[in-house]
């Protein structure tokens, strides 16, 4: 891959006081910054000069790898031709071509795409298109969105209503109402070192059928879950568990929406997990990996009964009153198209399913180090959760993020677990360099 012509460009900060960084802790990052100003392949470079093997693909997004020549160029075009179009009542052809290709990879029966900016928006779209679609049906008390224990679906009001993290819901005080949560599906005693799906836990599922027997099925609009919760730690659904959630809505008439967010685009198996796990959800969101990372964007991915149902009534209202400035932008668009290009002609969907069972044995391979409670994978997924120190918790994980990074390699800290998410381009000896990285840090706390 090329080289950045003049890494000088990017200046140096005067100062790091105006930038409030998200889901960071502000005062002890700008005690000791830690600056990324190069990136290529499979490798950052900090501002010192070093370089950082990257172990969670930016934030489980760059899946075809950093500063891809063909996605670079495509969004350069881009801007040089149209910088910016309306999508409200106009649009650009990129985003039909788009949203025809995504279409094209998802599972059987989903015909629309809705854009957005992020994994945020794309939720927030999903739960109003699923309250839309019930009141358009004449199903107007069903109202309530039921989530999961342990769940990430963003940071919009309606995807942290269905998320199941205290610790990002507290700060806020009352979130909207009519919303539930299933109990998560982890049980350290019962899946401890599962290697891919647990074969105990299917019965979580049937805790839905008593949420509906308590709110009464007629209230409830949709489910969401993530096929994988990433955020908290790589939980891998139990074998089954995700088919009795289908199951169980299909006989209530609840919408089943899969937040893939992080799962979609190659990291757990082919453009979707749906197909992998072998559920099809009525709606399913993405990002991340969508444009890998290169221009922010989000897509809301929709079955054909759910958008039939909305395109009632007469034929030149607006069947749903909702979108964003930039849907769709023609930037993002373009660098979709070209990162879906890369991603089929170099196969890296099929690649990284090859490549999970090294991934999977060298992650297994830490089983027994000091502190090592758990290890669990899936795909290009695998998560090392540590023992927690007393009255510190996430202390340990913070410590081991910043022990690896000054060793050369992007191991993200997720409370005390360690999560893997890396680019899907992805050597053998790359795979053997991130955990044995984690390893020496390990033995050497």
């Amino acid at each position: 891959m090329s080289q950045i012509q003049n890494p000088s460009a990017i200046p140096s900060p005067a100062s790091l006081d105006p930038y409030w960084m998200p889901f960071t802790s502000n005062r002890r990052f700008k005690q000791n910054p830690q600056l990324l100003v190069e990136a290529d392949g499979m490798y950052y470079t900090r501002a010192d000069g070093k370089r950082v093997l990257d172990g969670i693909a930016g934030l489980w997004c760059v899946n075809a790898g950093h500063r891809r020549r063909e996605i670079v160029e495509a969004i350069s075009c881009m801007a040089h031709q149209l910088d910016y179009a309306p999508s409200f009542q106009s649009g650009h052809p990129l985003a039909f071509e788009f949203a025809e290709q995504l279409v094209s990879e998802a599972p059987a029966g989903f015909s629309n795409v809705f854009f957005s900016n992020s994994g945020s928006e794309a939720v927030d779209t999903a739960l109003k298109i699923a309250l839309a679609y019930q009141r358009a049906r004449g199903n107007a008390s069903r109202v309530r969105l039921i989530g999961r224990a342990r769940a990430y679906h963003g940071v919009g009001f309606g995807g942290l209503s269905v998320s199941g993290i205290s610790s990002h819901r507290k700060a806020f005080g009352n979130l909207p109402p009519y919303t539930d949560h299933l109990p998560h599906t982890y049980n350290r005693a019962e899946m401890g070192f599962s290697r891919g799906q647990p074969t105990w836990g299917a019965h979580l599922a049937d805790d839905l059928s008593n949420l509906v027997a308590l709110h009464d099925a007629s209230t409830v609009a949709a489910v969401i879950v993530e096929p994988v919760s990433g955020s908290t730690g790589v939980l891998v659904p139990p074998v089954d568990y995700l088919q009795r959630l289908r199951k169980i809505c299909d006989e209530h008439g609840i919408l089943l929406i899969f937040d893939e967010v992080i799962t979609g685009f190659g990291r757990v198996g082919g453009a979707f997990s749906a197909d992998f796990f072998g559920v099809v959800p009525d709606i399913i969101t993405s990002a991340k990996g969508l444009t890998n990372g290169a221009v922010p964007m989000g897509a809301t991915l929709v079955r054909s009964h759910v958008y039939d149902a909305l395109m009632q009534g007469a034929p030149d209202a607006i069947e749903l009153p909702h979108g964003y400035t930039y849907s769709g932008h023609p930037l993002a668009c373009a660098a979709g198209l070209a990162a879906l290009k890369i991603y089929r002609d170099e196969e890296l969907f099929s690649r990284a399913q090859r490549m999970s069972p090294y991934w999977e044995d060298a992650a297994h391979s830490l089983k027994g180090l000091p502190y090592v409670v758990d290890i669990r994978n899936i795909g290009l997924l695998a998560a090392i959760e540590l023992e927690p120190i007393p009255g510190q918790p996430g202390k340990r994980g913070y410590d081991c993020h910043m022990r690896c990074l000054e060793k050369g390699a992007l191991i993200r800290a997720t409370g005390d677990t360690m999560v893997f998410s890396p680019p899907l381009i992805i050597e053998k000896e790359e795979v053997d360099t991130l955990f044995s990285t984690l390893t020496d840090v390990l033995k050497n706390m």
